[in-house]
């Protein structure tokens, strides 16, 4: 049952659904009728509850999914599906320090705030003052975010791992970097997150995957992984069941990575076949041009 302050979902049998926040005596126009918010909050989740017309209206407590994707957006949008697997790969839990560059709209950081518990903490950065703004308003809309803190920053400018108004010495067990040059900003997040970190980074276009995986086999950084997430709805209808006729595929490119140190020794043991030995050839000669050697002078006999 729904309590005064409380978000809700109405739906209309014509398929719409809205989110509304309940506030004594503000009763609530539909384009079927106005509905008494007493009626409301009187009503149980998942129940039917009726406008001065007789439409009936169904009553659900909003999930985290329709929280996400109900909130004012002034960014590009981050898609649920994208955020699950990002979630995962990072290890959001209870007890975990999480950090997100930048903060944009607020969408996943609601998610983030949801996922790390009383005993996890999310430090989320934005440069853009007026995002910063946007994504503060959006979580507290929600009815999360005890476990965030917003930080007006440019990460540019680092984590402020040592400032005592950031991260005052308490690092990140993983990142979020969504920001438009993510390999700029490496250094910066290997000085703020502990030994063995996660990273995931959310990319639009091949040319910025390309440009981050070459700067990611400098090191040190391992199990490096691009992937996308494609998801296709069915019809549903038993008898008739099949694919729907649209579906969400590509959002963004998924890039995750983990911060590894690699040695001599451990290269010298791993098993190389004829086109593994030409890939790691070909990525030795990357790392020459950028170290400033010339490729053609390194041995890449392997």
């Amino acid at each position: 049952m729904p309590q005064y302050g409380d978000l809700v979902i109405l739906a209309s049998p014509r398929g719409k659904r809205h989110i509304y926040r309940m506030e004594e005596g503000h009763d609530l126009h539909t384009q079927d009728g106005v509905m008494r918010a007493a009626d409301v909050v009187a009503a149980e989740f998942g129940s039917e509850v009726r406008t001065a017309m007789g439409v009936p209206f169904r009553l659900e407590k909003p999930q985290l999914y329709d929280l996400v994707m109900g909130i004012k957006r002034q960014t590009q949008i981050m898609y649920p599906k994208d955020m699950g697997l990002i979630c995962f790969k990072l290890g959001v839990g209870n007890g975990r320090t999480i950090l997100e560059a930048g903060s944009g709209s607020g969408g996943f950081t609601i998610a983030l705030s949801w996922f790390s518990g009383p005993n996890g903490h999310v430090h989320s950065f934005e440069a853009r003052e007026e995002f910063h703004k946007l994504a503060k308003r959006n979580v507290a809309w929600a009815g999360v975010g005890d476990n965030v803190t917003f930080h007006l920053r440019d990460i540019a400018d680092g984590f402020g791992i040592d400032e005592p108004d950031v991260l005052n010495g308490q690092k990140g067990d993983a990142l979020f970097l969504d920001v438009r040059t993510p390999w700029e900003y490496l250094d910066a997040a290997r000085e703020a997150l502990v030994p063995g970190a996660p990273i995931a980074f959310l990319l639009p276009t091949v040319e910025q995957v390309s440009e981050l995986i070459t700067a990611l086999e400098i090191g040190p950084f391992e199990e490096t992984e691009v992937c996308e997430i494609l998801v296709r709805p069915w019809k549903v209808v038993p008898g008739r069941l099949r694919p729907a006729d649209r579906m969400s595929a590509h959002t963004a490119f998924l890039v995750f990575t983990r911060i590894q140190e690699r040695s001599a020794d451990w290269d010298a043991r791993i098993p190389l076949g004829t086109r593994e030995r030409k890939q790691e050839a070909a990525r030795q000669a990357r790392l020459a041009v950028a170290r400033g050697e010339d490729p053609e002078s390194v041995d890449y006999d392997m």
